[in-house]
């Protein structure tokens, strides 16, 4: 995969959200290693919100248009996260209707291929990007 494929969130930190492991049409992958930054406490869980920025990071680059914004998103956090583990965030479109666009995300356990996360992403493709003026 090259830098060229991906058309989103350009700017987007891999050491917080994941790097992009496989872009495609209608679907992406993201690997995130939860590091010690992202500790929420001294026993080392992971915090959920960079499980699902990673996740969210996924479903942008499964659309990959550089207007595509969030909408909503229903998800699920099924297992705790530990520092020092990589997970993999595997999105795909599921429906495409008009400017929305469906996402299904999922998070598993790079070892093992455990579920930790599940999640239904709606996004929007705009005319122009979101901060645009009028």
């Amino acid at each position: 995969m090259t830098a060229a494929a991906i058309a989103t969130h350009p700017r987007i930190d891999p050491s917080l959200c994941g790097a992009p492991v496989t872009v495609a049409p209608g679907r992406a992958e993201v690997r995130l290693v939860a590091t010690p930054v992202m500790a929420a406490d001294d026993e080392g869980l992971c915090h959920g919100g960079f499980v699902f920025g990673a996740a969210d990071y996924a479903a942008m680059l499964a659309v990959n248009d550089p207007n595509v914004v969030l909408g909503s998103a229903t998800v699920k956090f099924l297992k705790p996260v530990r520092v020092g583990e990589a997970v993999l965030a595997r999105a795909t479109c599921s429906s495409k209707h008009g400017r929305k666009r469906m996402v299904a995300v999922e998070v598993v356990r790079e070892a093992g291929g455990e579920v930790v996360f599940s999640g239904e992403f709606v996004c929007f493709v705009l005319d122009r990007h979101v901060l645009a003026g009028p």
